[in-house]
């Protein structure tokens, strides 16, 4: 790799000990690190002046303190800002020497990606491999060895796929594909949600990523881990790639409707796993704030009684959630306040006794907001108590 490199005298980027740490804060943040940044080095390193004996003793008159080498990439930009501000002066030619030590310290800056690209090669070739197994007489310690393996490389490419180009070279390297065909429904659960989580990571955000993802069958087995998998981490990170395949994701939204995703979703919120109903109830009323065309397909699937017979179970902070989920679907939508009042709910008295339960525990404010949401919306019914009581 070659750069066009500006004449400029280096000052204190000279000196051998900060040309170390340069290139060492140019190796651990290379991620941070963009093409405008290093321009703007370059910018305000070029113009200043050579490095008298004297200004390395602190200044022109030597009186002043030493400046302090930079011990990060926000101190060395500093110095270059303040350098850079300096009266202009007679400027030197750059060696030989030091043009060679920028270029490397570049060259290490800018072959981070290319790295992480290996990397992902290194970890599909381990998940590519075929499991061992007794019937080929492998040992059980072969066979547990092989597992930790596996569940390393996929740990290491969802640490990789946090960043978004990652994520497309991991599906340009045909990996998503490997993920859903072989690694999804795998027998092994520790390979199940590892791979599950994989999906979500690389899905959010990356419109390519997220298509690949749907055209290779990914909604229709997510669905089914998050509906009949015994392993409660496998159901929770299923249910997180699906947030990442629907969200602001239309041809998601589409196959998660063919594929009754709702009525996946409110098993979900039914089931004993804290952590998977609230994320399900959350997942819920992001949709429908997004979605409210949605409205009328819920309430004819009875999601109006459903929520409302969670809300009815004893008190706990998922309900909050739920009646959330509640309020955006009422809102600006006469046929979920005409369910909400049917007598047989008793949903009015429901919300009163919660708002009298509530009242004064600062914990649950925003549940009993909902409450009071509700009664206005449904039943045209103002709190007992004045907000300004509490």
């Amino acid at each position: 790799m070659d750069f066009l490199i500006p004449n400029f005298t280096f000052l204190e980027l000279q000196e051998r000990q900060l040309g170390k740490r340069f290139l060492a804060i140019f190796g651990k943040r290379k991620q941070e690190l963009s093409s405008f940044t290093v321009l703007v080095i370059c910018l305000h390193v070029r113009d200043l002046h050579p490095r008298s004996p004297t200004m390395a003793e602190g200044g022109t008159d030597g009186n002043q303190p030493p400046r302090e080498h930079p011990r990060n990439l926000q101190g060395l930009l500093q110095m270059a800002v303040m350098a850079g501000n300096a009266e202009p002066g007679q400027t030197e030619p750059m060696s030989d020497e030091r043009r060679q030590w920028l270029q490397e310290a570049m060259v290490e800056a800018f072959r981070g990606q290319m790295d992480e690209v290996e990397q992902m090669k290194e970890c599909l070739r381990i998940l590519e491999e075929l499991s061992p197994g007794a019937e080929r007489g492998e040992s059980s310690e072969e066979m547990h060895s092989d597992l930790d393996r596996r569940e390393s490389a996929l740990d290491v490419l969802a640490e990789l796929c946090e960043n978004l180009d990652n994520a497309a070279d991991f599906c340009k390297l045909e990996g998503m594909r490997l993920l859903v065909h072989r690694y999804l429904e795998h027998e092994e659960q520790e390979l199940r949600w590892r791979t599950a989580h994989l999906v979500g990571t690389c899905a959010q955000n990356v419109p390519m990523v997220q298509e690949q993802a749907l055209a290779l069958g990914c909604m229709r087995k997510l669905l089914r881990l998050l509906d009949h998998d015994p392993s409660e981490a496998v159901r929770i990170k299923a249910l997180f790639a699906i947030s990442c395949l629907v969200r602001a994701q239309e041809a998601g939204l589409q196959q998660f409707l063919r594929l009754d995703g709702f009525s996946v979703l409110m098993r979900a919120m039914q089931s004993n796993v804290q952590k998977l109903k609230v994320k399900s109830a959350f997942l819920l009323q992001n949709l429908l704030i997004n979605h409210p065309e949605q409205k009328e397909t819920l309430c004819s699937m009875g999601m109006v009684q459903q929520l409302v017979a969670l809300v009815q179970s004893e008190h706990s902070t998922f309900h909050e959630h739920v009646l959330g989920a509640l309020c955006s679907l009422v809102t600006d939508f006469p046929q979920g306040v005409r369910e909400c009042q049917e007598p047989e709910l008793a949903l009015e008295e429901l919300l009163k006794e919660r708002c009298r339960l509530l009242r004064n525990q600062e914990e649950f404010q925003e549940e009993l907001d909902f409450c009071e949401t509700l009664l206005r919306l449904c039943f045209h019914s103002q709190p007992e108590e004045n907000n300004m009581d509490r």
